[in-house]
């Protein structure tokens, strides 16, 4: 192993390898801001190759825009996806209830922004890959061995791989997690989600007004959203409470059955949602709404989960993705800044969790139908608890141990 060195302004001195545990957006983000902040990264997906939930797409909102500009990827995931500048709420009748800009709609590089789960991947892969970053698909792994000085990561091919630094971005089913916490299970959070596409030209021409525009119906039954593309692709999805769905009967699902089974819901209002379904074919699918418990342990010694692995939400706020980037750029920043590994996890850990697990709360809460409290005027989005702090805490110039200690005088996050 090479001998340890500083890789930051202030501290950050004994992290020179790190090996990051899934290739999804948690896991390469992570790799791109270790790799900025002078750790050497290697990148283990169990997966054969980058294409990961290709169907599924998601949006991200303008913080997590701003975690990939602080990492220099934002060229890289503008060139998918198309961007969202305002949100149209509809009530039950279809009636406008509200139209907001969205985020940072100003700015370009912190416009939301919708793209398919596998388009996002494959971009921060690709980006990963020109920077030198190197990624091992096929590796799935087995277990961690964590010492003092190193940590082992053991594969399920008998290969193995040994760092400074194990961090756990392979998601909600972690295998990081369970060797953390072994009794910690992720839970159904109330809601099963579809999602669907559809190209029909009708829709298309009825919304070309609508490129860069979500549109969400609160619907009697349902929650919907849908936007239409630069190219007139409608992207859709309904939130719909009841029981989870069986791992068979989602496996076994036709898109058609999906449909006929939504339909109903849908054509108790007078929206739009039930004329966007009704005109979907075979692009559609189905997902049950998981979370992982507030509290659940996140690190130890020289393991660390981040992303879902550590904090999946449920998909009510939108959140997921935006939260994933901004680990990764707050993680990096702590091992680059602080006096050591310890002292790193506990500062990321004291500066995340009380962000991430309010969302957690907060989705599941929606998701739960459980009344989300009053905002400060009709149709204006509250303040995420934290959003002040923020903008610092990813300005990659903002030391982090330094306003730690500058914040509570005396004292170092335990």
């Amino acid at each position: 192993m090479r001998p340890r060195v500083r890789t930051g302004t202030s501290g950050g001195y004994d992290v020179v390898h790190t090996l990051v545990i899934g290739g999804g957006i948690a896991g390469t983000a992570a790799a791109l801001a270790l790799h900025k902040a002078g750790s050497d990264v290697t990148v283990y997906e169990a997966r054969p190759d980058s294409a990961e939930d290709i169907g599924a797409f998601l949006t991200l909102a303008s913080n997590g825009m701003r975690a990939l500009a602080q990492i220099d990827a934002s060229a890289a995931v503008t060139a998918v996806g198309f961007p969202l500048r305002s949100m149209r709420v509809l009530d039950d009748t279809g009636a406008t209830v509200a139209h907001v800009p969205l985020g940072e709609a100003g700015d370009p590089l912190l416009r939301y922004r919708c793209l398919h789960r596998g388009e996002l991947t494959t971009a921060l892969q690709a980006e990963a890959a020109r920077r030198g970053i190197g990624i091992r698909h096929g590796a799935r792994l087995s277990s961690v061995q964590n010492t003092s000085d190193t940590v082992t990561a053991h594969f399920t091919d008998g290969s193995t791989a040994t760092g400074d630094l194990l961090v756990g971005a392979d998601g909600l089913n972690s295998v990081v997690r369970h060797g953390l916490a072994p009794a910690v299970r992720p839970r159904y959070a109330g809601q099963r989600v579809f999602y669907g596409y559809t190209q029909d030209p009708l829709l298309a021409e009825e919304n070309a007004g609508e490129s860069e525009r979500l549109t969400m119906v609160r619907g009697s039954g349902t929650a919907f959203g849908y936007a239409v593309s630069p190219a007139g692709e409608t992207y859709w999805f309904a939130r719909v409470a009841g029981e989870p769905l069986a791992a068979e009967e989602i496996a076994d699902g036709t898109p058609g059955h999906w449909r006929e089974l939504l339909l109903p819901l849908l054509r108790r209002d007078t929206t739009p949602a039930a004329g966007v379904v009704a005109v979907t074919t075979d692009r559609l699918m189905v997902t049950n709404t998981m979370e992982i418990p507030t509290g659940t342990p996140w690190r130890s010694g020289r393991v660390l989960t981040i992303g879902d692995a550590a904090h999946a939400a449920s998909p009510a706020t939108g959140q997921g993705a935006s939260m994933a980037l901004e680990d990764a750029v707050v993680l990096a920043k702590c091992l680059r800044d602080a006096p050591g590994t310890e002292a790193a996890l506990a500062l990321y850990e004291s500066l995340r969790r009380p962000r991430v697990e309010e969302n957690v709360t907060v989705s599941g809460n929606i998701s739960r139908g459980t009344p989300p409290p009053p905002r400060p005027g009709r149709g204006v989005p509250a303040a995420r608890p934290g959003d002040d702090d923020l903008v610092r805490h990813l300005d990659w110039h903002t030391d982090l141990w330094t306003e730690a200690a500058g914040r509570t005088p005396g004292s170092r996050p335990r």
